[in-house]
């Protein structure tokens, strides 16, 4: 057993720190059109199935100082302190530390598991949209299983319950008084697998908690764990017995991505590999939940200039007021498309966003919040071409400018990008 403060280190003397009393405690109130989503080729040699590490756990090395925490028993130093650099290179030790574990389970699919990664840590959920046997719950169990956090599943049914979703009021006769009895949402990752298969009903048990992180019962509120994640996955909507989820329900998905089909490389790779059941359980924990909400607030630190917001908010826009569109994205939509984009910059390496950022973010995070018209559905039109037209029309601002003094940033200066024409 490891006491409260422990220091672990693995067979690569990465490090990690555990420290139970720095958990956070929950915080209070603080029909998706048919796309077409862009998946990645083969990316070279499969990584091959390690043996189970059981509990030994590695991960990032050099973040202890940052995260407030104690290293056999000497102070740290707080978050707050930490610079500009420190928390982008924090940053990015953590994605690619996610990400390289998460690739070991999903294997030649960089592309949305850099995806998932980046909505935990910008705070958001992802919804998984792909044929079946492509890998939804291999990589939504990989990302939990990354992760030294609580893990709730819920297989959707037709003759699913909100109640058997978010718990049930019942009487206790031992101590004569009503009890809460909370359901698998009330996990840190919560595995909601092919969502649409439960009605809209039962489906609409979980806008509250995803976008509130807390649970309503009886005039009561229940706190969920921190970090708190959704990761669901859906069969396409033609397929028998999926019901389409609403409108409100995709909204509160930061992202929705794809996996699609490996190509043969990867799927020789795979083949060879027939006596792994289960390419999740073959991998440990690279962070946990205290170190997750850490990153999540050294997102602060990255640089959004004011020529950047100006894009992101023209590219909505043009969305909207697009002949294709019945119901543009909403306003959660936006800043979901600029939190993540922080996220992808650090994980690139830098501390400011640049327009290749929202370009790239646009059709995984806009796509699935707009409603096209019966016209535009006819012609062929899908959300992922309305959001490509918008980045193809809207210009790319030169330069960055400080959303303080508006001068042009030195950093912006240095990744000029070169003016589209109207």
């Amino acid at each position: 057993m490891m006491d409260d403060t422990t220091l672990i280190t693995s067979s690569d003397d990465a490090t990690w720190i555990r420290n139970d009393d720095t958990r956070s405690r929950p915080n209070r109130p603080m029909g998706f059109p048919h796309r077409s989503v862009p998946t990645d080729a083969d990316e070279g040699p499969v990584h091959r199935v390690p043996e189970y590490a059981g509990s030994r756990i590695s991960t990032l090395q050099g973040m202890t100082a940052s995260q407030g925490m104690t290293v056999n028993g000497r102070p740290g130093h707080d978050t707050a302190s930490c610079d500009d650099t420190d928390a982008v290179l924090a940053l990015k030790r953590g994605f690619d530390a996610l990400a390289d574990n998460i690739g070991k389970v999903v294997v030649g699919k960089s592309l949305p598991v850099r995806l998932c990664v980046t909505a935990l840590l910008a705070d958001g959920h992802v919804l998984i949209e792909d044929e079946p046997g492509t890998g939804k719950t291999q990589l939504a169990k990989g990302l939990a299983r990354s992760l030294d956090v609580s893990f709730g599943r819920i297989q959707f049914t037709a003759d699913l319950l909100p109640s058997d979703i978010l718990g049930v009021t019942f009487y206790d006769r031992d101590s004569s008084s009503f009890s809460f009895r909370p359901g698998p949402v009330f996990a840190s990752i919560v595995l909601a697998d092919e969502i649409n298969r439960a009605s809209a009903k039962t489906q609409s048990a979980l806008l509250e908690v995803m976008d509130e992180h807390r649970v309503t019962a009886d005039g009561t509120v229940h706190d969920v764990p921190q970090p708190f994640m959704v990761v669901a996955t859906q069969n396409p909507a033609d397929h028998l017995g999926t019901y389409r989820l609403p409108e409100a329900q995709l909204d509160r998905f930061m992202i929705v991505a794809a996996l699609g089909h490996p190509g043969h490389e990867t799927s020789l790779a795979l083949a060879r590999q027939l006596d792994v059941p289960d390419r999740s359980a073959t991998v440990s924990p690279v962070l946990d939940g205290p170190r997750v909400l850490a990153l999540r607030r050294m997102a602060g630190s990255i640089h959004v200039a004011a020529g950047m917001l100006d894009y992101a908010v023209r590219v909505v826009e043009h969305v909207r007021s697009s002949e294709a569109t019945a119901s543009g994205p909403s306003t959660r939509g936006l800043l979901a498309l600029v939190r993540c984009a922080r996220i992808w910059a650090a994980a690139d390496g830098r501390g400011h966003v640049i327009p290749d950022d929202i370009k790239t973010l646009a059709p995984f995070v806009i796509a699935h919040r707009l409603t096209l018209r019966p016209d535009a559905v006819l012609a062929g039109d899908t959300g992922g071409t309305v959001v490509s037209r918008a980045l193809d029309e809207v210009p790319v601002p030169r330069s960055g400018t400080s959303s303080k003094s508006g001068k042009p940033s030195a950093a912006y200066a240095r990744k000029r990008m070169p003016q589209r024409d109207a």
